[in-house]
Parts: structure tokens; sequence; C-alpha cells
């Protein structure tokens, strides 16, 4: 059974894998505000899928299983100095590029601090909510056609990656009244997200250092140093 067919079976009939409609990135802030719950709605979807069966943590291989043990395996393992492929001696960019190790470390430390709150917390992740990576009719129906990021992790992920993406929209303050206008309680909201954008966050960062880009290097520590001040806020 192929990955894609995989991921179909676990998720819910209301999941749409094969949409039709815009690309969420034409969304204007305004039209965006008008359906975010709608975005919402069928994100959460993605997270009450059925994971029975499959263990562990981080991103699937092709045949949906997951590299890591536990949570904190799988944010740190992320970082590990000794990896193979792209990011094989990825240290190095502190001296090579725009990537700064105190900023990195710091943060780093912070996503550390703060992974007991988001360890257990074992869902069906979309991974790849970038607003490009979305279909929507604006009304009615969200899509999610590219399943390559896919995982099992705490499900918040994929809504730091939707702020991460888009700040201006305020996606963590929306998620926040969303849960609040539906009675739904998610325990230590504040530092698992904390803990998951810090994770994306410097991992992104890392990743566009390494194309050297860095108007969006820039772009991403202003979020990441900004967020705490957000999130606590709420």
């Amino acid at each position: 059974m192929s990955k894609d067919h995989m991921i179909r079976s676990m998720l819910s009939e209301k999941v749409n894998m094969t949409p039709n409609g815009r690309i969420a990135d034409q969304l204007n802030p305004e039209e965006f505000a008008e359906c975010h719950e709608l975005f919402f709605d069928k994100i959460m979807e993605i997270h009450v899928s059925d994971i029975q069966g499959i263990e562990g943590y981080g991103e699937f291989d092709e045949e949906c299983k997951t590299e890591y043990g536990s949570c904190k395996e799988f944010l740190i393992e992320t970082f590990a100095e000794p990896q193979e492929g792209y990011w094989y001696n990825w240290q190095e960019m502190f001296e090579t590029t725009i990537l700064d190790r105190e900023f990195f470390e710091t943060y780093l430390q912070e996503m550390k601090d703060r992974i007991p709150y988001c360890e257990g917390k074992r869902y069906l992740v979309y991974n790849n909510t970038f607003f490009v990576n979305m279909i929507t009719d604006g009304k009615t129906t969200v899509g999610f056609p590219d399943w390559s990021r896919s995982g099992i992790g705490d499900f918040l992920l994929d809504f730091v990656i939707m702020d991460l993406n888009k700040p201006y929209l305020r996606i963590p303050e929306l998620l926040f009244d969303y849960c609040k206008k539906r009675d739904m309680d998610i325990p230590d909201f504040q530092e698992r997200f904390l803990c998951m954008a810090y994770y994306k966050g410097i991992d992104v960062l890392r990743w566009h250092a390494s194309i050297d880009d860095t108007e969006s290097c820039r772009s991403i520590m202003k979020s990441i140093s900004e967020l705490k001040d957000r999130i606590y806020a709420l």
C-alpha cells in the first residue's frame, strides 16, 4: 500500500486530499479573517485521525513509519551535528552564513525547556500548512494535497507553521479565541505552542540560511523573538 493510501486510511472522510479552489496564499488578510474558522475546522479534522498501530514521533518514511521514539528525541535529534545528506556538518553555517549561533542556541534551549509539555502529545500532523500548500474556496472547503512532510507530533505544529508563514494574520490569537468559543481546552497551550514554534522556527531559519535567503532569515528571527510576548498575552 502506498504512503498516500496509508495516510488516506487514517484520515476522516472530511479531510480533502484532492481539493479544488484557490491557493490559500492568494487570500488577502481580510479574506482569511472571514474564513479562518473554516481553516481551523479542517485542520482539526486531520488531528482526530486514527493513528492506532503507529508508534513514535517525526515525519513518515515511505512505509508511514516514524524515526523517533519520543518527542524529546524527535525535536533534539533534528538539530544533531552528525547528520547525513543535506545537513551534513550543518553547524559550519554559523561561520559561513547569516545563521547566528547565539540566537539559534538561545531558542534551541527555549525549545528544550518546553519539551516536557509536548511529550505524549501524539497526533497525525500535516506538517506542511504553509499557505501555498493549502487549497480553498473560502466558503466550505480547505484541502491538503501534499502529504510529503506528514508525520506524528503535537497537533499545534500545524498552527505554528501557519503563524511562521504569515505572523501578521495572528494565528495563535485567532486559535485561542476559536477554542474558547467552542469550549475546547488545550492543556498547556502556551508552552506547547512555544515549544513547537521554536522547533519549527529555528529549523526553517536554518534552511533559509543554507540558501542565503537573508531577507527571510531576518523576518523569521523577528517573528521568533516576538512570539513569547504574543503568546503570554493570551
